[in-house]
């Protein structure tokens, strides 16, 4: 599986911002799909993850009513809606996929990742 994120950018806080992830190779549909964040300096850190059927998600407590992922199959596509950024979600987000069923929050669980797409929160 291929994976390319997309539709980072330069926002203000309290704007609100969604990010992309398409796949290819392989039937997407399959797949539990994340995202993760790196912020300068520090760890890779989960952010969301979603069941190949999209029922099924989990988040981050940093980001828990704020953002929501959620994916279209038939697009092979995963997406991360972000309302009211702070400052402190800056990072270059990546997206990441595991074939299988159950929802993976650890970064050494993924098997495919993405580039990655910088969100820049300026106060």
């Amino acid at each position: 599986v291929q994976l390319q994120a997309s539709g980072g950018g330069l926002v203000q806080a309290g704007d609100s911002l969604r990010i992309s992830c398409a796949a290819s190779g392989r039937t997407f549909s399959a797949y539990v799909t994340g995202w993760f964040r790196q912020a300068p300096g520090k760890e890779r850190e989960f952010v969301a993850a979603i069941n190949w059927r999209g029922t099924d998600t989990r988040y981050a407590n940093s980001v828990k009513d704020r953002f929501t992922i959620s994916r279209d199959n038939a697009k092979n596509t995963v997406y991360l809606q972000m309302v009211s950024l702070e400052p402190e979600d800056t990072a270059v987000y990546y997206c990441a996929a595991v074939h299988g069923t159950a929802l993976a929050i650890m970064t050494h669980q993924y098997v495919y990742w993405g580039q990655g797409t910088l969100v820049t929160v300026s106060s």
